[in-house]
């Protein structure tokens, strides 16, 4: 029998959307690791192509033998026809039987980094959900696979049980229910395979206000730019009582500026370019995140890259789950601020891109107006051809929590 999950009994306030149009989604991670395939594709080499054969078993061997959200998902039929949006949930778990106990020991595997990724269907925008472990939502009916215990619905617990209540695909269909969008794809990493991928990727510039001295999480740096990789990097992700207020939507914040950071440097190092690096983290990714059964085909990861491959920085955006503290039924938990989390996930749902904070006022007409003099007279134009139309700026929604890929701000040090 599995754990008993203690159910919350306050409901108030923890709507349960309805699923929207289905949309898909992708990661940074999953997106170097595709992008490594479609160079190894276009190699034609003879150790190209040996090395996309090995990829591929490694893929099949450490993928997840099941199907989420009835998910059906066929590979699309060739390299770069990938048309639409995606969505796919990255899971991080603390307690990895495979991993031992060098991170501790617990009761039961609790889905403690849910990170949902959307990519809108014209691949201009993308948005990375973080979902705090301690937020409190709806849970619904699961079966786990593998004892086949089925557990009820709950009215309200941290969404951090889920994973206990029936496995991955129970938290994919928990995060669906909370989010309204059908998630057909998702992956499942832990500790350990953080601590590979960040060797891979030789590792990512992090930046601090101050000094940062976290016993606890094994972690100690200095003011500045530092590169983190290996177990130093996971201590990073990991510390809560080093960066920001000591709280675990700190150690949010910490997560959001490493993988910023990771995008700007695999886009800026040449990376993309280089086969040998990228043949060695798309092993690496494939040895250390497990796929689920949807995800795991060449062919539809190195779609989903290519329709990445050239998303502005300025429009992925990282933002944290919009929660409060607050709730005194719910004492040391995260609450939702609904009203904030339907507006944010109607605009995901929709495409619409939205932004952190309102832009600067400017002086640039919304429509363009005739053109500028030069010193030789006007300028001739077609008078058929319509005026340019400036690209819409992106809405504010206020309160979002968050950055974008291009934002380089330093972590603030948390204060004894």
């Amino acid at each position: 029998m599995g754990r008993p999950v203690t159910e919350l009994q306050h409901t108030t306030g923890i709507a349960r959307h309805g699923r929207l149009k289905r949309s898909h989604a992708a990661t940074g991670l999953l997106r170097v690791v595709a992008l490594g395939l479609a160079v190894i594709l276009v190699g034609g080499a003879a150790i190209a192509a040996f090395a996309l054969w090995q990829f591929s078993r490694t893929v099949a061997a450490n993928s997840i033998d099941i199907d989420i959200d009835d998910a059906d998902v066929a590979p699309p039929p060739g390299i770069g026809s990938y048309e639409s949006g995606f969505n796919i949930l990255i899971v991080g778990v603390d307690n990895d039987s495979a991993q031992g106990a060098a991170y501790g020991v617990r009761e039961t595997t609790l889905n403690d980094v849910n990170i949902l990724v959307h990519v809108s269907a014209d691949h201009a925008n993308a948005v990375v959900v973080s979902i705090p472990r301690d937020l409190v939502v709806a849970h619904p009916e699961c079966t786990d696979a593998t004892t086949g215990e089925v557990y009820r619905e709950l009215g309200a617990a941290p969404v951090n049980e889920a994973m206990g209540r029936g496995g991955l695909p129970c938290v994919v269909t928990t995060v669906e229910e909370l989010t309204g969008l059908d998630i057909p794809y998702a992956g499942l990493a832990s500790f350990a395979g953080v601590v590979r991928l960040s060797d891979a990727v030789g590792g990512v510039p992090v930046c601090l206000s101050e000094p940062v001295d976290d016993p606890k999480a094994g972690l100690s740096l200095p003011a500045g730019t530092s590169i983190v990789s290996g177990a130093t990097a996971l201590a990073f992700l990991r510390s809560r009582h080093g960066v920001g207020d000591g709280s675990d939507l700190a150690r949010i914040s910490s997560q959001q500026l490493y993988l910023a950071s990771l995008m700007r440097t695999v886009r800026g190092d040449g990376t993309f370019t280089d086969l040998p690096r990228l043949y060695a983290l798309a092993n690496a990714a494939a040895s250390s995140i497990s796929l689920s059964t949807s995800l795991a085909h060449t062919d539809t990861m190195v779609s989903m890259a290519l329709a990445l491959a050239d998303i502005d920085l300025d429009r992925l955006v990282f933002v944290q789950y919009p929660g409060t503290t607050e709730d005194p039924d719910f004492p040391g938990k995260v609450v939702p601020l609904q009203g904030l989390a339907d507006t944010m996930f109607a605009k995901i749902a929709a495409d619409e891109p939205f932004s952190l904070t309102a832009a600067p006022p400017t002086d640039e007409p919304l429509v363009a107006g005739p053109p500028a003099e030069s010193p030789e007279g006007p300028v001739k134009t077609d008078a058929a051809a319509p005026p340019a139309t400036p690209t819409p700026t992106p809405e504010a929604l206020d309160g979002l929590t968050g950055r974008t890929a291009d934002d380089e701000t330093c972590a603030q040090v948390a204060n004894d």
